[in-house]
């Protein structure tokens, strides 16, 4: 009785922790990243459960996956709750509830450990880097597949301690649901291995395994048909290995791992969207996290024996983000903290297991322990109440993004988006700006004599009213191709017009529109334009004048009304011989 009783005082525990920390979405909104392609936007979604629905699910991909439990979970949402945000926030709070409530009971059913069981439980249910698999509703495929990866778990516990062929086969159909709802679960197999080294110790000597790789089979098979249906529907999202070469990737992936881990133990700066580091990372930087790796890789093989818990939970971090490392490239992020999800659980089974080792023979060890598991799950709760607070909205979780990332085109380009739907123009044109130089200025990092890079970051310079960073763009590209006509037209352009007199320079833009005008498409009004606001820069109004009337003429035989107002009225200030500025 004592038992159940301090069971069902955990579970409400567990319950409260995650409805302290994430019942605020109530009042959060939808956001503008894969929250439409998944709900909002989707009209086989949002019409709720149609017939046509219902067929829809288990034969077409949903945002690029093939996830038909999630997506069905998502159709029921909007069947029961309509579009209204707050009810599909809390069914994935629920859901994540449900999760870690289910972890604490497989822990338990595992190890027969009843307090390293809640805590593990505990930290799973609030730790800051769950907040994006919950707070997210496009992310519902995150807490439910931990749902069904749970049961498995207990499933497994359950058949490894008495196998009989139902229980093995009600622990198949929950791991098929799991891969149905998410597909990441392909390397649970693997964790089931891991379980029964430690803690079933079904794996006693050498001669077991065969027997028990062969067990598996079955589930093998599963997760591969999975592995086939994910890359069918992950064809548009796979990023172009010619775009982000194999060896970036495994630069990445290596760095990622000790990020993970960093952040494990102090989850700051936390972003919706981390951009891809492409060929940026320093060897030094790579080669530091690849030794670390290694090390406690071999620290957790030296120390198996004794203490077994190290090996098994970092394998299980390590085998369960394995397939979301970015060795197939979905998506342009470096990483993610979703990803950590269930991955995570092993590290904190490896930390907790080996604290109650070294800690076995402390005088009032209870007091202690309870002492920092308080303070620990205090600690993670505030952080991760705050950080939940950041996804009340798009432009609150982008703002976030932004000021904890560099140079992320992604967030500039969404949050654009947020403001642009509420009406704030300047505020959309400053985004759209910095999303445009995020994104050349990425180029240039990987191709740094990429011409048409350097020519497009100068007209955003340009556009976004920085004149001189513009011109340094342009002379770059001219320093690459002297001949290089778009450089040529628009540095002539800028040092013939800009507003800044330091910037402006009217002999050179002459010399530059004359020898565009010598090159192929001389005739173009554009470039006349340009000769002739270079020549009144430089004094030459009567030169000017000829030279914008012609453009005038070429302008209106291409019927470009437009244009040729603009050269008018250009024409006015010449004849008062006065030169054309940019406002």
């Amino acid at each position: 009785m004592r038992d159940s009783r301090r069971t069902i005082l955990v579970a409400l525990g567990l319950s409260a922790l995650v409805w302290i920390v994430f019942a605020q979405t109530w009042r959060h909104d939808f956001i503008n990243f894969d929250d439409d392609l998944y709900v909002y936007n989707c009209p086989e979604v949002n019409h709720g459960l149609t017939s046509h629905a219902l067929t829809w699910v288990w034969t077409h991909a949903h945002a690029n996956l093939w996830h038909p439990l999630t997506t069905l979970s998502h159709m029921l949402d909007c069947q029961l709750f309509d579009l209204k945000p707050g009810a599909h926030h809390l069914v994935n709070v629920a859901l994540h509830n449900l999760a870690a409530v289910l972890l604490f009971f497989a822990l338990r059913k595992l190890t027969n450990s009843f307090w390293p069981s809640a805590f593990v439980a505990a930290i799973f249910a609030i730790h800051p880097m769950r907040v994006e698999s919950v707070a997210w509703i496009a992310e519902r495929k995150d807490v439910l597949s931990g749902v069904f990866f749970m049961l498995t778990l207990a499933a497994y516990a359950r058949y490894a301690r008495d196998p009989r062929l139902s229980r093995y086969v009600t622990m198949s159909i929950l791991y098929e649901c799991g891969l149905l709802s998410k597909a990441t679960l392909v390397t649970v197999p693997v964790i089931l291995l891991l379980l029964d080294w430690w803690p079933l110790q079904r794996a006693r000597t050498a001669r077991d395994w065969p027997r028990l790789i062969l067990e598996k089979l079955p589930l093998f098979a599963l997760a591969a048909i999975s592995t086939l249906a994910t890359v069918w529907a992950q064809q548009v999202t796979v990023a172009s290995l010619a775009y982000i070469p194999f060896t970036w990737r495994l630069q990445n992936a290596i760095v990622s791992l000790v990020l993970y881990l960093r952040q494990t133990i102090w989850p700051t700066d936390l972003a919706i969207f981390y951009p891809h580091p492409h060929n940026q990372l320093s060897l030094s930087l790579v080669l530091g996290c690849a030794i670390l790796l290694a090390f406690i890789t071999a620290v957790a093989l030296l120390v198996r024996r004794k203490r077994p818990y190290l090996l098994v939970g970092w394998c299980w971090f390590l085998v369960l983000v394995f397939p979301v490392l970015g060795f197939m490239q979905a998506g342009l992020q470096a990483r993610a903290d979703r990803f950590t999800y269930l991955p995570h659980i092993g590290l904190t089974i490896a930390i907790t297991w080996w604290i109650v080792d070294l800690t076995r023979a402390w005088p009032n060890r209870a007091l202690w322990l309870g002492t920092l598991a308080a303070f620990v799950i205090s600690a993670l709760t505030l952080t991760a109440f705050h950080q939940t607070t950041f996804w009340r909205d798009s432009v609150s979780i982008w703002t976030h993004t932004l000021a904890v990332t560099e140079n992320n085109q992604m967030a500039h380009t969404n949050i654009a988006i947020a403001f642009r739907d509420r009406g704030d123009h300047a505020q959309y044109l400053a985004h759209s700006n910095a999303a445009d130089i995020a994104r050349f200025e990425t180029i240039l990092k990987d191709f740094p004599n990429d011409i048409d890079a350097h020519n497009e970051l100068g007209v955003v310079f340009y556009r976004a009213g920085r004149a001189r960073d513009a011109v340094a763009q342009w002379r770059a590209s001219l320093a690459l191709d002297p001949n290089d006509g778009n450089a040529l037209n628009n540095l002539a352009w800028a040092l013939a017009t800009s507003p800044d007199a330091s910037l402006r320079d009217g002999a050179t833009a002459v010399a530059l529109a004359q020898k565009m005008s010598r090159l192929p498409g001389a005739e173009s009004p554009m470039i006349l334009r340009t000769l002739a606001a270079a020549f009144a820069e430089s004094g030459d109004f009567a030169s000017a004048t000829d030279v914008a009337e012609r453009a005038m003429r070429s302008a209106e035989q291409q019927h470009n009304d437009s244009l040729a107002g603009t050269l008018r009225a250009e024409i006015e200030l010449y004849r008062n011989r006065q030169p054309y500025r940019e406002k």
